[in-house]
């Protein structure tokens, strides 16, 4: 076996340049993930000069994995690893093994895949990565979808799906922290991820980079036993207990390992808990319900003491308010054009205030029941009285639910 997680006291050619250079990239790719944004002057220039790209580019994505910074750093990880793997490999030739150096590697990589395991497990669990539909998003038309709100909105509709799909990630973590389960952590982390990636790729998903990389970190871990596996699920053929390589033969260093192992499992799990508990109580599905919460037809829309009548090509009249999340709400065009602001209530005096970032415009509303709603004001200089009735949530994709006997197939 190329990689081996047993003692060997000298390794071939092979093995020993293919480790020195996987541990030059995987270091090197771990390092820039926390430092790149620091030497972003550094990786762009590259870029401009040797790469001869001639735009403008910068670190900062906005939550894109993606971005020609991303590549350019990715090219820098690639050649950095190959040098560094080539020198190493000229100055340290003589060296007959790794066996400490692997030991330390590959603990290394499990920490690191157990960590985004855990998180990437969590987010999910607690639907915060995928939260439910958004009032909003239910009034858009499928067409306009980009690719992954299509996936996002797949996603956020089930919280079964989300607790299945965030428990096998948590399990593939678990499972990777003993190290006589850690084979099978990593293909189960293997499996879960291809399906990311895949999804990332079909979807355009801007994590395409990162998602990949998690499974060739986890392979990297499986191909260190995987003779063995081959030979019980392949080839049936019986294979042979072996000796994991300690660098450290003490008793009550492993114990003190143990407990430590368990001790910080279940800090994590208690904190990324509580952590993901309290963003789904803030913005997920279990935030609180501003008070005009709803979407809000516009009936009848009076400007300047004008009526407007409801023409789909009409880019100023409202056709939808929605109010979705607490100080935040859009107005949706008749031509479905979209403008979001902050929206203040004032349930006291009956007065909302709705700020674009640029101005202030101040509204007093008037609920006649749970189902009207008048809001009366003055928004870019021009009076406005709305008259809205409450559109009815009833959506088939919120309120069809689960059945076990489908007498027809659903698929509307």
């Amino acid at each position: 076996m190329l990689l081996s997680q047993e003692y060997r006291s000298d390794w071939n050619a092979t093995t020993k340049i293919t480790f020195r250079f996987i541990f030059s990239y995987v270091m090197l790719y771990i390092i820039l993930m926390f430092l790149s944004s620091s030497l972003e002057s550094v990786i762009v220039s590259i870029g401009k000069g040797l790469l001869g790209i001639n735009y403008e580019f910068v670190a900062n994505g906005r939550g894109s994995g993606d971005t020609t910074f991303a590549y350019v750093t990715l090219f820098i990880n690639l050649v950095g690893a190959l040098i560094i793997g080539t020198i190493w490999s000229i100055l340290d030739r003589k060296r007959p093994a790794y066996n400490k150096l692997f030991y330390w590697f590959l603990v290394i990589v499990r920490i690191y895949l157990v960590l985004f395991m855990f998180f990437y497990g969590f987010v999910k669990v607690f639907k915060v990565q995928f939260p439910s539909p958004s009032l909003m998003r239910l009034l858009q038309p499928l067409g306009d979808f980009s690719p992954m709100g299509l996936a996002w909105t797949y996603m956020g509709y089930s919280k079964g799906f989300n607790l299945f799909a965030g428990g096998m990630e948590v399990l593939g973590g678990l499972l990777l922290i003993p190290r006589r389960t850690q084979t099978l952590g990593a293909l189960v982390v293997m499996g879960v991820m291809l399906q990311v990636a895949v999804m990332n790729f079909m979807f355009d998903i801007p994590v395409k980079i990162f998602s990949v990389h998690l499974i060739l970190f986890a392979a990297i871990i499986f191909m260190t036993d995987a003779r063995r596996f081959i030979n019980v699920f392949i080839t049936n053929k019986e294979t042979r207990t072996y000796q994991y390589y300690n660098p450290i033969d003490d008793k009550l260093y492993h114990k003190v390992i143990f407990w430590l192992k368990i001790g910080l499992t279940v800090l994590i799990f208690a904190g990324l808990s509580w952590q993901m508990h309290e963003t789904e109580k803030s913005r997920g599905d279990l935030r609180e319900k501003p008070a005009l919460y709803g979407i809000w037809e516009a009936h009848t829309f009076i400007k300047n003491n004008d009526t407007l009548p409801p023409l789909i090509t009409d880019e100023k009249r409202w056709r939808y308010l929605v109010v979705d999340f607490k100080d935040r709400a859009s107005a949706k065009m008749m031509n479905g054009g979209v403008t979001s602001f902050n929206f203040e209530i004032d349930t006291t005096s009956k007065k909302l205030t709705i700020d674009n970032r640029e101005d202030g415009h101040y509204f007093s509303y008037e609920r006649k029941g749970k189902n009207a709603l008048i809001l009366d004001g003055s928004f870019y200089y021009d009076s406005l009285k709305i008259h809205f009735v409450r559109k009815d949530h009833k959506f088939e994709l919120r309120n069809r639910g689960f059945h076990w006997i489908n007498e027809y197939p659903r698929n509307k």
